[in-house]
């Protein structure tokens, strides 16, 4: 589902690159209820960790959450705080303090990276060629961050954003400039991948991000990142270790999906509210995403992969039963307590008093996130 904060856009779902991050237009769930910071101090949930009168519901009228589902959501509340050099486990933020990092902001003296823009055309794609579904663009564009440490002929480590997530306003440039500078992050070199158009299902968007399999990622490595490295004269990692996804809402399903159907690409991976719900179900996984906290995870080894969720108090779904498959907030929990049970490396954040993929979680949480994914990255 794509992110419903209209301060976010549609095209940077999947990469956090400017001052504010685009989460989509057209989004098919409710009108969102005022958001924490027009509701007032307080808004926050009710004593026992029930969602807030004002969370959404989902799309659709769909049955109320049951006394199990309230008592799940409630465990969040006992959840200790997130702070720096945090290992790996379940953390809260929030309900008052969302400042942004200042990472977001260029800071003079800091060497700026290049960023460039080019344009796919689907009628040229193998994998999403003109597929006539819902919404479905003739073309996309693909956002380049190139830092100004890169040394021309090495490879560099790699960060794919879906939706294109932290392209708009240069977020995620900034982030980087500051971060490669302070050697806190080596110098990686971002592409940023726009979708290919519509949201939800039936959608070109929804084929491309809801659904569970790894043709996304086949896709990126066949026709994009090539692309990339000959139009740029750079040269990408091969290495998993030293590549992330990225992404937010669907986006962020698509991040994981990523990395779990390619772990030969990428172990690294960051989701923003993400959609492990069942949005895009067909015969394999009659339940989409939802399958990936019932069953995928559980029943299958244990793979190299590191990450960093987050989910928020009034996410979408917030106020549906768990029996629909359409509650994001119980489908991250239990993402999480997947991954807990298979020991993976893993931060679950859970912020209090926010919304769907919204902006003052992502501002406050984006460094401290990308920092946490590539610990222990040695190039």
């Amino acid at each position: 589902m794509r992110a419903t904060n209209r301060m976010w856009t549609a095209a940077a779902l999947c990469v956090l690159a400017g001052g504010s991050v685009v989460i989509g237009q057209n989004s098919q769930a409710p009108a969102a209820p005022a958001t924490a910071a027009q509701a007032g101090p307080g808004a926050g949930a009710p004593p026992g960790g029930a969602p807030p009168a004002g969370a959404r519901g989902g799309r659709g009228a769909r049955p109320p959450l049951t006394p199990e589902d309230i008592a799940e959501i409630a465990t969040l509340e006992s959840l200790p705080a997130w702070k720096p050099g945090a290992g790996n486990g379940d953390f809260f933020i929030g309900p008052d303090d969302y400042a942004p990092a200042p990472e977001i902001t260029p800071k003079d003296g800091v060497a700026k990276g290049r960023v460039e823009t080019f344009t796919l055309n689907a009628a040229d794609s193998k994998f999403f060629p003109d597929t006539g579904l819902r919404g479905a663009s003739p073309t996309r564009q693909v956002t380049v961050y190139i830092p100004s440490q890169y040394q021309p002929g090495t490879a560099a480590p790699l960060i794919v954003s879906c939706d294109a997530y932290g392209a708009r306003n240069n977020v995620l440039p900034t982030i980087l400039d500051n971060m490669i500078a302070d050697k806190r992050l080596p110098p990686i070199i971002a592409v940023m991948i726009a979708n290919g158009g519509g949201d939800g299902p039936g959608s070109e968007r929804g084929l491309e991000y809801d659904k569970v399999w790894g043709t996304y990622a086949e896709f990126v490595e066949a026709e994009v990142l090539p692309k990339v490295e000959k139009d740029y004269n750079v040269k990408l990692t091969k290495d998993p270790e030293g590549r992330m996804t990225l992404g937010g809402s669907s986006g962020g399903t698509a991040a994981f999906s990523m990395a779990w159907f390619h772990p030969e690409w990428y172990h690294r991976v960051l989701v923003y509210s993400g959609t492990f719900v069942g949005q895009h179900r067909d015969e394999t996984y009659p339940r989409g995403a939802w399958e990936y906290h019932q069953t995928i995870v559980p029943n299958s080894p244990r793979k190299p992969l590191r990450i960093w969720m987050h989910v928020s108090q009034n996410d979408n779904g917030s106020t549906s039963a768990s029996e629909g498959l359409h509650n994001w907030v119980i489908a991250n929990i239990r993402m999480a307590k997947a991954l807990k049970a298979k020991n993976y490396p893993y931060q679950f954040i859970y912020a209090k008093n926010a919304g769907h993929t919204e902006r003052k979680v992502i501002e406050k949480t984006y460094p401290m996130a990308l920092e946490y994914v590539w610990k222990g990255y040695k190039p």
